[in-house]
């Protein structure tokens, strides 16, 4: 079966989220991603909660389908090896502090020299440049800086990250499609060049609304629950038993809800009459909704809204959702066969492509597992990888 990336070969110079996440989406259109591990005990994620050994549930999460090789870098002989592979390779793609690929003789100048055509993605804290630049980064950090934990959460309420670790994975996602875009470049020119984004930009870059109103209003924005700060209503709403989101984000759709709450009248209250006003008296609105949706369960409020064209949804634990028919139609939990872990389930992918369909169902690799086959095929002889192996440059 053919792959978009078929042919392309992907030098995985990371570790833990951002950078692993980045280079599986590679993996899954078809790149040949080749993890580079450090010893002894390689990816940090390797040894995250559920551990058996050298694997774990996470690191399989980030890592599917690639081929491990162990080289401790930080040696001259480890260096050339890296040398010899970044040589044959699309790109390499590292997540290191600024300035540490470098000192290892290994930034992307250094390998630019070796392979101009080499598409050279870095991922870090801060970005390359910059008063800090320096700096490591983590997700918390980031969303914190970035100012998504000052509107996440409930007005009034303690600083709250977002669910999911957003900025690594914005910033592994950024990274593919520059790296994807560099690659269309290279096409037309032959030419590499430096890919370079961080989990602080990717917080700041996905705060479209938020940054929309800081710009227009000159206020900082504040936390509002479940609600949207350009429509409404736009959020969660109690019912009898729970909660229901629903998505009356203009008038068409408002007009419908009101008639449907029974409460028609609210469509010429000059409150309400348009988005402006509804936002603006967002809070006043949500409670009068309640008060009619209290009354009922969720059930009946989604199949009423579902069978009149209002947007809802019920809210959904994650074992809720591995179980709806929506997501299992959709092949986004996949089940594979790990030799350390067992049965896995796992994501699929959100990509379905009629020509080059991904192909996410595989498992990570183990620790070093592809050494000697990825080193041989970068024309190290036998006795050259004994040699190596002795010397603790290789596992």
């Amino acid at each position: 079966m053919q792959h978009a990336l078929n042919g392309i070969r992907v030098l995985d110079v990371t570790q833990v989220m951002a950078g692993p996440y980045c280079a599986m989406l590679l993996c899954d259109l078809g790149a040949d991603v080749i993890k580079v591990e450090a010893p002894p005990g390689g990816d940090a994620s390797r040894r995250m909660a559920g551990a058996r050994g050298s694997d774990s549930p996470a690191f399989n999460a980030v890592n599917r389908g690639k081929r491990s090789i162990v080289i401790d870098m930080k040696t001259a002989a480890g260096r050339e090896i890296v040398l010899r592979l970044a040589g044959g390779a699309d790109v390499l793609i590292e997540n290191a502090r600024p300035g540490v690929m470098a000192r290892r003789g290994l930034g992307y100048d250094d390998l630019k020299a070796a392979n101009p055509a080499l598409i050279y993605a870095s991922i870090s804290g801060y970005g390359q440049t910059g008063p800090h630049g320096a700096r490591g980064g983590f997700d918390l950090v980031a969303q914190g800086v970035s100012g998504i934990m000052s509107v996440t959460g409930e007005p009034g309420g303690a600083p709250v990250k977002a669910g999911i670790p957003l900025t690594d994975l914005g910033a592994g996602l950024f990274a593919a499609s520059g790296i994807l875009a560099a690659l269309h470049y290279r096409t037309r020119t032959g030419e590499g060049q430096h890919v370079d984004t961080s989990l602080v930009e990717a917080g700041v870059a996905l705060s479209v609304w938020e940054a929309t109103e800081y710009f227009s209003s000159g206020r900082a924005p504040q936390p509002m629950g479940s609600a949207h700060r350009m429509s409404a209503p736009y959020q969660a709403v109690a019912c009898a038993d729970g909660y229901v989101t629903i998505g009356a984000a203009n008038d068409r759709l408002f007009e419908r809800l009101c008639r449907l709450l029974g409460h028609p009248e609210w469509t010429s209250d000059p409150d309400y009459a348009d988005d402006t006003a509804r936002v603006a008296n967002r809070q006043a609105l949500a409670e009068l909704i309640e008060v009619v949706t209290r009354t009922r369960a969720r059930a009946h409020w989604l199949a009423l809204f579902e069978e009149h064209g209002v947007p809802c949804g019920p809210i959904n634990t994650y074992a809720e959702v591995f179980q709806d028919e929506q997501i299992s139609a959709r092949d986004m939990v996949l089940e594979t066969d790990h030799p350390t872990l067992g049965r896995l389930r796992t994501l699929g992918s959100p990509l379905k492509m009629s020509r080059t369909p991904p192909r996410p169902g595989r498992p990570a690799p183990l620790l070093g597992q592809h050494t000697d086959e990825v080193l041989r095929e970068a024309g190290y002889a036998p006795g050259d990888l004994t040699a190596l192996r002795t010397a603790g440059v290789i596992r």
